[in-house]
């Protein structure tokens, strides 16, 4: 019997990224998907059982990535919590890292091999 895979919560504000992202890693993780912070939320209400990461944009509308990631972990500390940006590390960023609110935080484009290492949830793309 195969292991189930644990599911990763990408939140983009654009869905071109969303649908990149979740194309990119289907045959690894179970991809969820949520265009703001506010739908992050609700999704990760609703599968918290089986998320184990989310990975956040940083730069979106009415909550930027940080602002979701510091509700998100006030809910769900047991999750790891990555940013992705295609925006230069500002202090920020580097406080969020120091204060261990974010894991890590990826450069856009985004490097698979990266991603998928630093999440090292349980894959089926061997079978």
């Amino acid at each position: 019997m195969r292991p189930a895979k644990d599911s990763v919560l990408f939140v983009d504000d654009e869905e071109i990224n969303l649908f990149i992202f979740e194309k990119s890693f289907e045959k690894d993780f179970k991809v969820i998907t949520a265009s703001s912070g506010r739908e992050g939320l609700d999704k990760l209400k609703s599968h918290s059982n089986e998320i184990k990461v989310v990975i956040s944009d940083m730069r979106m509308p009415e909550m930027d990535g940080l602002m979701f990631i510091e509700e998100a972990r006030s809910l769900f500390d047991e999750i790891s919590y990555f940013i992705l940006t295609g925006f230069s590390f500002n202090k920020e960023l580097e406080s969020a890292l120091e204060n261990k609110l974010i894991d890590q935080i990826f450069k856009k484009p985004f490097d698979y091999e990266s991603i998928k290492k630093a999440v090292g949830l349980n894959s089926q793309s061997s079978f």
